[in-house]
């Protein structure tokens, strides 16, 4: 399916370059609609997202339109029902996209600060007495836990298997108030003694430090968790293939210039990368592991089907096994994915 009839240069000028495309602005301008999962407030990721899009408008020739909502299952949404073209998703979005909403990855954001990817931590106040995450858990039953959005890679999958799964926890149950929201909110929440201890990212406390300071000074991480991979863009994947390679050409091309650089930069980003949907792997081995996890410590009294779901569990982690090694071997290295590597 074309993008509405959109971006029509012909294919034989893909080899010219991303600056051929710009000169085709006389062009019928339609729309890009470009989805932005909610990390933070929608003014927040507006102010600096749209120096970027006005760059991707100039350069394609049409106009590039964000789209924001209140949680990623609306992004995800957005995209399985043609209302997106395109997206930035954490890897646990990305993966829901990718399986319900018709998307494929197609490039990888790299860190601006040279980073390999990013953590997923846990916060709680510097006046609290917690030093680190066995310490909040004694005594989960006093206190207010923020919990990211369901389908947030570093506020939810990730401390859920790591602090809560591996535990044998239920933090819906082991806390007395348990909240979901935003990276931005939790954080801000925990600075301002709203909420005990929730989850965060290295990648917004970074930007905390920039923006409000004094907020991030009031913050102390208890818990960190092992290397995530770095955030893919998705597009849809019933787009023609030619507009697939022109949004392709733009992504990879885009910071060459020092201007380019500091708008990626403002975004925390390096240039862009090539990338696919194995890029998920790591991500649904953990998806699996958790509910492996869960299930085994589960004494529901229904023992035959508990074993048959353990034993297709562990054929999709082998099959993921399998496929993680074998990419590993064509990239030359013998090492698993971060999150992998740390099960």
């Amino acid at each position: 399916m074309k993008l509405a009839a959109r971006l029509r240069t012909p294919l034989l000028l893909l080899g010219m370059g991303i600056s051929s495309v710009a000169s085709f602005q006389t062009q019928a301008a339609e729309t890009i609609n470009f989805g932005i999962i909610s990390t933070e407030s929608s003014q927040n990721l507006a102010q600096v997202w749209q120096p970027f899009l006005d760059d991707m408008s100039r350069e394609l020739g049409v106009e590039v339109k964000p789209f924001f909502a209140t949680d990623y299952a609306a992004v995800i949404q957005a995209m399985r029902f043609n209302q997106i073209d395109l997206a930035w998703y954490g890897n646990k979005s990305a993966m829901e996209a990718v399986d319900r909403a018709g998307g494929e990855v197609f490039v990888q954001t790299t860190a601006a600060n040279g980073d390999p990817g990013y953590w997923s931590l846990m916060i709680v106040n510097q006046d609290a007495p917690y030093q680190d995450i066995d310490q909040v858990l004694a005594d989960a039953d006093k206190l207010t836990f923020g919990n990211g959005d369901p389908n947030s890679t570093s506020g939810y999958l990730v401390p859920g298997y790591y602090v809560f799964a591996q535990r044998n926890v239920d933090p819906s149950t082991a806390f007395r108030r348990t909240l979901n929201t935003n990276h931005e909110t939790n954080a801000l929440s925990v600075a301002n003694g709203q909420v005990d201890v929730a989850t965060f990212n290295t990648e917004g406390m970074e930007r905390l430090k920039q923006v409000n300071p004094t907020a991030a000074a009031r913050l102390r991480e208890v818990w960190r968790s092992p290397l995530i991979p770095s955030d893919p863009l998705v597009w849809r994947k019933n787009l023609d293939d030619e507009e697939k390679e022109k949004l392709r050409a733009f992504f990879l091309d885009y910071g060459t210039t020092a201007e380019q650089q500091q708008i990626l930069a403002d975004l925390q980003w390096g240039r862009f990368q090539p990338s696919d949907d194995d890029q998920l792997l790591p991500i649904r081995q953990l998806e699996l592991f958790r509910e492996r996890t869960q299930l085994a410590a589960r004494d529901d009294g229904d023992g035959e089907a508990r074993r048959a779901r353990l034993a297709e569990i562990d054929a999709q982690l082998e099959q993921i096994e399998q496929r993680i090694e074998t990419r590993s071997a064509q990239a030359g290295s013998t090492q698993a994915p971060p999150l992998a590597a740390a099960q």
